[in-house]
């Protein structure tokens, strides 16, 4: 009898610790592979603003290793680094939409399962109000995890960089459900905001139950903090892809361009326009189209990567346009 009481006993234990899915290839994981077909759409834009290499030291810096640049398209491996309390604002060509189970990830590049870099996710459908889904971190909070840490992914909820690197942690929007600022059918903004992993109260994040998020800290260089690599969109809005698609064709060319961009529309309306945002998303040209082959000259944009919008009455074409 006694044996059998230790036997339930454990198993309610161990059920009470290992509270949500575990590492990459472990039963029940949620981890997502970018290659999942699941996967529909990637961020088409981001905004960072980068944190310090070192809260407790500002005088190391910011840190500088990637750019917005490397979070645009499929994870790949390729960041940018957020440093302490650093934040990342993805947008993207549709707004995602709350469908059946996870509807987007978010991609970090933790080289293995335990030693984990940890972000707080907002959502927005208006890109003023955010809203965070509420996040659970049942790790110790002692002592100060470090650069050797080991990282238990089943005492972690509702925090990005969860899993390793090529593997999103997804999240719901069903969990946001009934905030009247929110339309979880209308998401258009994802917001990354990297967690200070420090037990030390004067700098330390908290959880939903406010416990104190213990994460590796401090990471003094260039690539402190999460590390952003992507966000996949697996439910999305499909308000005027499909009519688009269907209506009429856009040609932007040539790409790469070293200074001319040609616009060809095969259908022009009177309140065409085209408008150029860089990979800030910072609005860096706009106007009218008013021939359907308009040719413009870029040459005094920076080398870099912009994002070219075509709005006419029949849908809007969003285009990615390297300058050289």
């Amino acid at each position: 009898m006694k044996l059998k009481f230790l036997f339930i006993f454990n198993l309610i234990v161990t059920g009470l610790l290992a509270q949500f899915p575990g590492p990459v290839g472990t039963l029940g994981t949620s981890a997502m592979h970018s290659d999942s077909s699941a996967f529909v759409a990637w961020g088409t834009q981001c905004k960072v603003s980068r944190g310090y290499q070192d809260i407790s030291n500002t005088s190391l810096g910011y840190t500088t290793v990637g750019d917005s640049s490397m979070v645009i398209g499929k994870a790949d491996g390729s960041i940018v680094s957020l440093g302490d309390a650093g934040i990342a604002i993805v947008t993207f060509s549709n707004p995602i939409t709350n469908g059946t189970g996870n509807d987007f990830a978010v991609f970090e590049n933790a080289f293995n399962d335990s030693f984990l870099e940890l972000a707080f996710v907002e959502v927005s459908s208006d890109g003023i109000n955010y809203f965070r889904f509420p996040p659970t971190c049942n790790l110790p909070t002692s002592p100060q995890f470090t650069n050797d840490a080991a990282m238990d992914a089943t005492k972690i909820d509702n925090l990005a960089g969860k899993y390793k690197v090529l593997y999103g942690t997804p999240f719901d929007l069903q969990e946001l459900a009934g905030i009247p600022q929110l339309d979880i059918n209308t998401v258009t903004h994802v917001k990354i905001i990297d967690v200070v992993g420090s037990i030390n109260p004067t700098y330390g994040t908290h959880d939903k139950n406010n416990n104190i998020i213990n994460d590796p800290w401090p990471t003094p260089f260039n690539s402190s903090g999460f590390d952003l690599d992507a966000v996949g969109v697996i439910n999305q809005s499909a308000v005027g892809v499909e009519e688009f698609e269907n209506s009429f064709d856009v040609k932007i060319y040539p790409n790469p361009s070293n200074g001319i961009l040609n616009v060809e529309l095969e259908i022009l309306n009177d309140d065409s326009k085209i408008q150029i945002t860089n990979a800030l998303g910072e609005t860096v040209w706009n106007g009218s189209i008013l021939i359907q082959h308009s040719t413009f000259n870029i040459q005094h944009f920076p080398a870099g990567i912009y994002f070219v919008s075509i709005e006419t009455k029949k849908g809007t074409s969003i285009n990615k346009l390297i300058k050289e």
